[in-house]
Formats: C-alpha cells, structure tokens, sequence
C-alpha cells in the first residue's frame, strides 16, 4: 500500500482532518480533535494507530513491522512499518479499529453533531 492510498483512506472517514500540528515530517489524521492515524515521510513510512491493548499485543507478537507506539502510550498505540509484510486487508481493519476506537470515547453530544452514532 503507497502513502497516498492510506491518505486517502483516511480522510474517508466521517468528520476526520489531516493536518501536520508536529511539523512537516509527520503528518496526522484526526476526528474531534484526536489523534486516530499518523504517519511519516520516511521510506518505507510508518503508521502509528490507536488499538485496543490486547490486540496490540496480539499483532505485535504476529508481526515483525508492528511494534509499541514511537513516542505514544505504548499499552494503546502501534506503530507499523509499510515495508509490504502486512495483509492490505489488515492495515484497513487497523485504522478503522483506531477510528472507531476515538470515536467512541468522544461525548454522546459530538458523536450527534457530527451524525458519529451507529
């Protein structure tokens, strides 16, 4: 999967921005103001994703690019090397994980605002 094509994906998500509030080496994908998605310039790059603790572990012990969060809580974070070892499949099912992970801990008020709830 190329940069763009994660980009992409992630934008497609209800109410999520991308800016670059780090610097222009990384840029950042949020809903509400919270991080779900970052990514690097680097080659090959890096995604940091939020995930459920358990499954962290779980993917990491699975997969050699997945490791604890760069510089982020490393119980609920992961970071994810695109170097081409990962199932497409998977990547996808791990940002939306971290997507939906934000938004469930956003305010039954914004999730209504911003047409968030199931």
């Amino acid at each position: 999967m190329d940069f763009e094509t994660i980009r992409e994906y992630a934008l497609s998500k209800k109410a999520a921005k991308e800016g670059m509030p780090f610097g222009d080496s990384v840029l950042v994908f949020k809903v509400m103001n919270k991080i779900f998605l970052m990514m690097n310039f680097e080659v090959p790059f890096e995604l940091s994703l939020k995930c459920e603790p358990e499954w962290a572990v779980e993917l990491r012990e699975r997969y050699e690019a997945i490791t604890p969060g760069f510089h982020m809580n490393k119980s609920h974070w992961n970071t994810v090397v695109m170097d081409g070892s990962i199932p497409r499949k998977l990547i996808y099912e791990m940002i939306d994980h971290s997507y939906e992970q934000i938004v469930q801990s956003l305010s039954k008020k914004l999730k209504q605002e911003y047409n968030l709830i199931k």
